[in-house]
């Protein structure tokens, strides 16, 4: 296999895992996950992220304060959320909506059931550790676009790896909660987290896949 099929492979495997093993993740891949996510590119080489990685009793802390927020609550964000989806874009999200409501048995008319799969997110599908993201304030959009990048090859290192993962925005719809319970400061602000473990492999949630559009949909030709 080729370097270019390898990645190519990765990035075909990869998907967001929604059923997690509780069994934990070793340090050392952990690490190596890390360094490798560390590795991309970000405007003057000024690495915006931080991370806050949880383990073990750390992460069913984080969980039960994540539940919490989610069932008393109300939301807050550092960054401001999409006021709305439109064209293909809106497609693209309900399909997605469809395909894992359809995978996990829950009809579009049973609302407790669709708000059950919702809060899911906010027990980290059982995932044994979660990497909280911030971004430092000063540098605004690009540094969450930087961060980007992080999660991007954070995901493709740990499939690589054979760890299974989930990019989450939700988590950071309580930035104040998650900014109390890791007592980050205020010149970082929370910008989405990373769920990952060992998939449940014959889990229903996790026999889905979204599809992705053609060139023509989002690439413009000049010359």
């Amino acid at each position: 296999m080729t370097t270019h099929e390898a990645l190519q492979s990765l990035l075909q495997s990869r998907h967001s895992c929604r059923a997690f093993h509780p069994e934990p993740v070793s340090r050392d891949v952990i690490q190596q996950i890390l360094l490798d996510a560390g590795r991309v590119p970000s405007w003057c080489n000024a690495q915006p992220w931080h991370v806050y990685l949880t383990s073990g009793d750390e992460t069913e802390r984080f969980r039960k304060t994540m539940l919490n927020a989610f069932d008393t609550a109300p939301p807050t964000t550092d960054f401001t959320a999409p006021k709305e989806y439109s064209g293909p874009r809106l497609e693209r999200r309900r399909t997605c909506g469809f395909q894992l409501y359809e995978a996990a048995g829950i009809s579009r008319s049973d609302r407790k059931s669709r708000i059950a799969q919702m809060r899911e997110n906010y027990r980290f599908f059982g995932a044994p550790h979660v990497a909280m993201i911030t971004s430092a304030s000063e540098l605004g959009t690009y540094g969450a676009l930087d961060c980007g990048g992080l999660i991007t090859t954070f995901c493709l290192s740990a499939q690589a790896q054979g760890v299974a993962t989930i990019p989450q925005a939700a988590l950071a719809h309580y930035a104040a909660e998650v900014r109390d319970h890791f007592a980050i400061p205020d010149d970082q602000k929370v910008l989405a987290a990373i769920s990952f473990g060992y998939a449940i492999t014959d889990a229903p949630v996790n026999g889905f896949r979204t599809a992705r559009a053609p060139l023509d949909d989002f690439v413009t030709w000049k010359g």
